[in-house]
């Protein structure tokens, strides 16, 4: 069954992690995938596993090279794919990054770059589609926030400040939207295994197993396949809501 049959999606931070995990399921369901990356050699790879993931030769891909954080480059990109491809029906906002310091050893500068690349870059995609998906009365936001967003976590004040303001647009963002059908949701990833978790120490990782009731770390794909849920008609009642998907670490 192909739940996302004739819709248009696009993935931010989409070249590698939890964003290709979410292409490559959403092509798999029949959609056309666009994705906004930093490095060409990973766009290049992600591109082919989502062509390969096609359930149909017909779906499109394409992939974008930008700084997420700015504004003029954000909506020159979305520009050029609404007038190649004339919607986009599902925004996934999965970029992000850390910087991670405690508060008196954290720089201006760290702080800045993570709330841009994780915060502002949401308020640049949403904006510059809401009015393509206010005229289409129809359309889905997933922004991918942090269980660290909900509960906090010593080191991470910037990541943490980034990820609850995620969870404070989105639900602004849905009560703006809901009467034009648009939908936005967060979803709140635990411990995924990525190369953002992948550099920790193993001393680190085994404290985190700890706090883990399922005791192991999740999959990209565990995310991608509550993105997808969030994305089709099986979520149509469910707008402003974050879905922590952490193995029960918040409970």
């Amino acid at each position: 069954m192909q739940l996302l049959k004739g819709k248009t999606a696009l993935i931010t931070g989409g070249t590698a992690g939890i964003g290709k995990a979410i292409a490559v399921l959403f092509a798999r369901h029949g959609a056309d995938i666009a994705i906004f990356g930093t490095n060409p050699e990973r766009a290049a790879a992600a591109l082919q596993e989502i062509d390969a993931a096609k359930h149909s030769p017909d779906q499109k891909s394409a992939s974008f090279l930008l700084n997420i954080s700015k504004t003029d480059e954000v909506n020159q990109a979305i520009e050029t794919l609404l007038a190649q491809w004339g919607k986009v029906d599902i925004l996934v906002n999965n970029a992000g990054i850390t910087r991670d310091n405690l508060l008196m050893r954290m720089s201006e500068e760290d702080w800045d770059l993570v709330l841009d690349t994780n915060l502002k870059s949401v308020y640049n995609t949403c904006r510059a589609l809401a009015r393509s998906m206010m005229k289409a009365r129809s359309g889905v936001i997933i922004n991918i926030s942090s269980v660290i967003g909900l509960t906090g976590n010593a080191g991470q004040i910037n990541y943490a400040a980034s990820k609850a303001g995620m969870i404070g647009l989105t639900k602004s963002l849905a009560k703006e939207l809901v009467s034009r059908n648009i939908r936005a949701n967060c979803i709140a990833p635990g411990y995924i295994e990525t190369s953002m978790t992948g550099v920790l120490p193993e001393a680190t990782k085994a404290a985190v197993l700890e706090k883990i009731p399922m005791g192991r770390i999740g999959q990209p794909n565990e995310i991608a396949q509550v993105a997808l849920f969030l994305a089709s008609d099986l979520a149509s009642y469910v707008t402003g809501q974050v879905l922590a998907v952490d193995g029960g670490m918040v409970i």
